[in-house]
């Protein structure tokens, strides 16, 4: 039975109280009453997300917490007092402690910060940290270039943004390569562009160019096709106009009606209109 992750646990037997769930050890669990629906029966199997209660005895919920230990997330404080800040972990029951050694900077109550969810070797309780570079690794990276990633936004520096890129690596997005709003805290598909000699990373979020230039080119098909076969965007038009008409850099817009006069489907002038098949 793994704490802080989620397990798939066998029904053991009933209590007035809720239901006792059993793993391939033999070791149990109580699901209290609140998160059964009544159809459930002796020996159904349940996937069910265990933590220690405030006595540190585990315990299972249905509820789904915003982190399981081992990620990283951002959260929202909802109290602080004595012996650390307490996040909003999306339990009803349950809070998650940052101990005052595992802040950066002291936390306060109704803002958000990225932590590190983590279990407690000394106290075997669910904990999370602020202090995020002692939970990233410092090896160079095996990526290759143009590699699908996770990226989750981090912080926002003069540059651009950093990043955590699939839970393990530093890195960094730079502003003039976005093309949409980003936020702390959110997770976005990404792709590598380099890895440093100094293992320093730097990602993108935009698809790489090929696949960037086929989208766009879709999605000119596709607004010709529902606007009677033309458009008055071209390959003069200003940058502005193409990102709010089809959220990408005239550049990658220029290519894909290049690309679609290669192929015979549009024919260029002042507008772009639909080719005649």
């Amino acid at each position: 039975m793994k704490i802080g992750q989620y397990n798939k646990l066998m029904i053991n037997r009933f209590v007035d109280f809720g239901a006792y769930l059993i793993d391939e050890q033999g070791n149990e669990v109580l699901l209290p009453k609140r998160y059964l629906s009544g159809e459930e029966e002796l020996d159904d199997w349940v996937e069910v997300f265990v933590y220690n209660d405030s006595e540190n005895r585990p315990v299972a919920t249905t509820e789904h917490p915003y982190a399981t230990v081992g990620e990283f997330c951002l959260m929202k404080v909802k109290s602080v007092n004595a012996i650390g800040a307490f996040l909003e972990w999306g339990l009803v029951a349950k809070d998650l402690l940052v101990p005052f050694r595992e802040q950066r900077v002291r936390m306060q109550a109704g803002r958000s910060y990225i932590v590190y969810v983590y279990l407690d070797e000394n106290s075997q309780r669910i904990v999370a940290s602020a202090k995020l570079d002692k939970f990233l690794s410092t090896t160079l990276p095996d990526y290759y270039h143009r590699q699908k990633v996770d990226v989750l936004i981090v912080q926002q520096q003069e540059i651009g943004y950093r990043v955590i890129i699939d839970g393990k690596f530093w890195g960094m997005i730079y502003s003039n390569e976005l093309y949409r709003p980003v936020n702390i805290g959110e997770h976005h598909m990404g792709f590598i562009k380099q890895v440093r000699d100094d293992g320093k990373i730097d990602v993108t979020l935009a698809k790489i160019e090929k696949m960037r230039v086929d989208d766009v080119a879709r999605s000119i098909l596709n607004h010709l096709q529902e606007h009677g076969g033309t458009m008055n965007l071209n390959d003069k038009s200003s940058p502005s106009d193409i990102m709010r008409a089809f959220n990408c850099s005239k550049k990658d817009f220029k290519k894909a009606l290049g690309l679609l006069y290669k192929q015979h489907k549009v024919t260029l002038g002042e507008t772009v209109t639909l080719a005649q098949l």
